[in-house]
C-alpha cells in the first residue's frame, strides 16, 4: 500500500527497487536495463547494411544524374528498399540507421567538389532532389521499423 492506504498499479506491493511488478514479464522499463552492446553478429550485419547504403547512394548519385526523372525515382526507390528492409530484417530502428549513416557519408563525400574542379552532383533540381528526397525517405523508413513492443497483460491501460 502507498502512504495514501490505495495499492498502486500493476501488482508492484512490497516490493519496490526488485524490478518485478508492473511492466510485463521480463520486469521494469526499458530505461531502467543497462545499455549493452549488439552481439558481433549483430555488428556484423550492422557493418554490412553500413557498407551497402554507401554503394547504394554512390550508385544512385550516377543514376539519378543519367537518366532523370526515372533514374531519380530509381535511386530514391532503392535507398527506400534498403532503408526499411534493413530496419524489418533486423527488428530495430539501427538497421535502418546503419544504412542511412553509409549513405549519408557517400552522398556528401559525392557532392564535395575537388581541387581540379571535378565533381559529381551539377548545381540542379535534381541533385536537390537525391538529397533532401533520401533524407526524407531516411526519415520515413526509421520511424517506421517495428521496435520491440511491451508484452503481458499489464501493458494496456484500463485493462
Amino acid at each position: 500500500m502507498s502512504a495514501n492506504g490505495k495499492i498502486p498499479a500493476g501488482g508492484a506491493r512490497g516490493k519496490a527497487g526488485t524490478g518485478t511488478g508492473g511492466a510485463g514479464a521480463g520486469g521494469g522499463s526499458l530505461l531502467a536495463q543497462p545499455l549493452v552492446g549488439p552481439s558481433p553478429g549483430r555488428a556484423a550485419v550492422y557493418l554490412g547494411l553500413f557498407v551497402l547504403g554507401a554503394v547504394v547512394g554512390a550508385a544512385g548519385a550516377l543514376v539519378q544524374g543519367a537518366w532523370f526523372p526515372g533514374g531519380l525515382l530509381l535511386a530514391l526507390g532503392g535507398a527506400g528498399g534498403l532503408f526499411l528492409g534493413g530496419a524489418r530484417g533486423v527488428g530495430t530502428r539501427a538497421g535502418a540507421v546503419a544504412p542511412v549513416a553509409g549513405w549519408m557519408i557517400a552522398v556528401v563525400l559525392l557532392t564535395a567538389s575537388r581541387p581540379e574542379g571535378d565533381f559529381l552532383f551539377a548545381a540542379g533540381a535534381g541533385s536537390y532532389l537525391f538529397l533532401l528526397g533520401g533524407m526524407a525517405v531516411a526519415v520515413m523508413c526509421a520511424t517506421l521499423a517495428r521496435t520491440r513492443q511491451p508484452d503481458g497483460p499489464a501493458v494496456r491501460l484500463g485493462k
